[in-house]
């Protein structure tokens, strides 16, 4: 059986992690290098960074963040935000970065998926998904939650694998920042309806939770943010939990 992957997620803005992290021996914790030599260091499997970053400088301060991640470490990472064009993610793989993630813009252009997917295989090629429910359907959402679209979630999803979609990235925002658990009655259909990797966001808050999501479900990563980035779950107890659990992971 392939390991189940821990994914920490940084958000990123002006080449700067943000949401305050608290690693206690950390010199800089807004220095998106030494938080992932760190999160490197601790166990994680992959990294992902999310840019926020909303002016025209984006795309030279990410390539020169990637060119220096890149440099420091040792496992795979994602990059996604603000991907617009097959020339924005060549720039970005060709800095270092192992695989690209769309979201806002693959819904607005779904056509980029299958470009992206054509010009670097479908391996690197991660569709972010934000979902919502809204009386009883699963509702694709763009901006961070805020605007609904008129795709239903699975539907969308199926529509993304078909065009070369390597990865889905769920992330339920009714689950998202509670830290009650992860969706797994979602994440349960959409694994058993597609034939890629599903990374589970949206919900962790204690260690339960990942053994929860893993049994329950078919999803090959489970991502989280404020949990790793506050301390409140150690990385490599987490994997030594879920070992016990005989879930497999890389210790």
């Amino acid at each position: 059986m392939l390991s189940k992957r821990i994914i920490p997620c940084l958000d990123v803005k002006d080449g700067r992690t943000v949401k305050g992290v608290n690693f206690i021996d950390l010199k800089d914790a807004g220095d998106p290098v030494e938080l992932a030599w760190q999160y490197a260091q601790q166990g994680a499997d992959e990294l992902v960074f999310l840019d926020i970053t909303a002016t025209h400088e984006r795309r030279k301060t990410m390539i020169e963040m990637v060119k220096s991640v890149a440099r420091q470490l040792n496992i795979p990472f994602t990059i996604g935000g603000g991907i617009t064009t097959v020339q924005d993610a060549e720039a970005l793989l060709n800095a270092g970065a192992d695989k690209i993630s769309i979201n806002s813009a693959a819904v607005r252009n779904p056509e980029l998926i299958e470009e992206l997917a054509k010009n670097f295989g479908v391996q690197f090629v991660v569709v972010a998904v934000d979902t919502k429910l809204v009386e009883g359907r699963n509702m694709v959402h763009l901006n961070g939650g805020r605007l609904i679209t008129e795709l239903e979630t699975e539907n969308w999803i199926r529509k993304a694998e078909s065009l070369g979609a390597g990865e889905i990235l769920l992330t339920s925002m009714d689950h998202d920042g509670t830290k009650q658990g992860f969706d797994c009655g979602l994440l349960n259909t959409i694994t058993q309806m597609i034939n890629i990797p599903v990374i589970a966001s949206g919900g962790a808050g204690k260690v339960e939770h990942f053994i929860e999501v893993f049994e329950k479900t078919g999803v090959d990563a489970a991502l989280a943010a404020s949990v790793f980035h506050f301390g409140e779950i150690p990385i490599p107890d987490l994997k030594q939990k879920l070992k016990y659990h005989n879930i497999p992971v890389r210790l």
